[in-house]
């Protein structure tokens, strides 16, 4: 039997929001999730359905994935999302897709990208390309990443959208790629795409306010040589994602996607660790630079995120304390050197 707790706990932090459900309104058409199976796939469809049915319109919305783990179709399905397996790479199973006025790209390889470089730039950089000709009469919100930006000096108020990519190691090179390719058919077609660069999302379940929780609540020391980071709830970067369908462009607009403070791990531990009831233990010293992600235009667009940072930790800290499910697949957020 599910938590109580973790159930209202959810619940409440999920919802579809009134401006959400005002844009969704003026969204035409039905919706593609291409590489659905991830992180955030699931909880964006579950968003999409629930404001759908709350605004009272009727869409089809596709997922798609290579679906290894067939609970996770189920639990698709059960949303009302119609499920296709299919593995993107294959271009006769790609072509065969249906046709959706909505795309949303989310597809990619990250962690495990050393040591297979080849198929990391497969997915990362050759795929958009065939997304981007098969969907060049569709709107298209591109998932990237944060880190594709430079290393910047913390106190700098971090990167927006005017700077030039500095990709350090072959994802965040590959990232890069994917957004040159999806801009070149933008522009190629004239097919209206936003590059949502995001870094990082957090939920119950992973992202950095867990990480950091669980380090506390273990007593493991956390590393705090990369001592600052953005983030932003789940819940609201998902809306962001779909109500970004009303301001795609061609050539392709660029958005930094995250909250709008440059935090302290050392920061966000204490206040997990008064919660929790343990004193966070630290080692080796700050760096002076960190991957920052300034979302200034973001939040003008769209308002500043509904949930903030102080209660992003109330909840993970609730949720640790609940014993609450997780997904099991950190960021690698101190990573460096680019090594995933």
């Amino acid at each position: 039997m599910e938590n109580q707790v973790l159930v209202e706990l959810e619940h409440k932090f999920t919802q579809p929001s009134a401006v959400f459900l005002e844009d969704l309104a003026q969204i035409d058409g039905d919706f593609i999730f291409l590489g659905i199976g991830g992180k955030m796939g699931p909880s964006m469809a579950k968003l999409l359905l629930d404001g759908l049915r709350q605004i009272g319109v009727s869409r089809k919305v596709y997922g798609v994935s290579r679906f290894s783990d067939d609970s996770n179709r189920k639990y698709l399905e059960n949303l009302g999302v119609e499920t296709i397996v299919c593995n993107l790479l294959d271009d006769e199973a790609l072509q065969s897709l249906p046709y959706a006025k909505n795309v949303i790209y989310l597809a990619g390889f990250k962690f495990g990208a050393t040591g297979k470089e080849d198929f990391t730039w497969a997915m990362n950089t050759y795929l958009p390309g065939r997304i981007a000709e098969k969907y060049k009469n569709s709107r298209i919100i591109a998932f990237s990443s944060g880190n594709v930006l430079p290393y910047v000096d913390v106190r700098s108020g971090g990167v927006d959208e005017s700077i030039l990519p500095e990709p350090i190691g072959e994802y965040a090179q590959s990232t890069l790629g994917r957004e040159r390719i999806f801009t070149y058919f933008s522009k190629k077609n004239g097919t209206p795409i936003l590059l949502y660069r995001l870094n990082y999302a957090v939920d119950f379940r992973y992202g950095v306010i867990r990480e950091i929780a669980k380090q506390v609540y273990h007593q493991r020391p956390i590393d705090i040589r990369t001592n600052n980071v953005n983030v932003i709830w789940q819940s609201d970067a998902n809306e962001i994602a779909i109500r970004s369908l009303l301001h795609v462009e061609s050539p392709a607009k660029v958005l930094n996607v995250t909250g709008p403070e440059i935090l302290s791990i050392k920061w966000i531990a204490e206040k997990l660790g008064e919660i929790l009831g343990k004193k966070p233990l630290f080692v080796h010293e700050p760096e002076q630079t960190a991957l920052l992600n300034n979302a200034s235009e973001c939040h003008r667009i769209f308002g500043y995120p509904k949930v903030g940072i102080l209660d992003v930790i109330a909840i993970t800290a609730q949720w640790i304390l609940q014993d609450g499910g997780e997904f099991g697949k950190d960021t690698h957020f101190q990573e460096r050197g680019g090594k995933f």
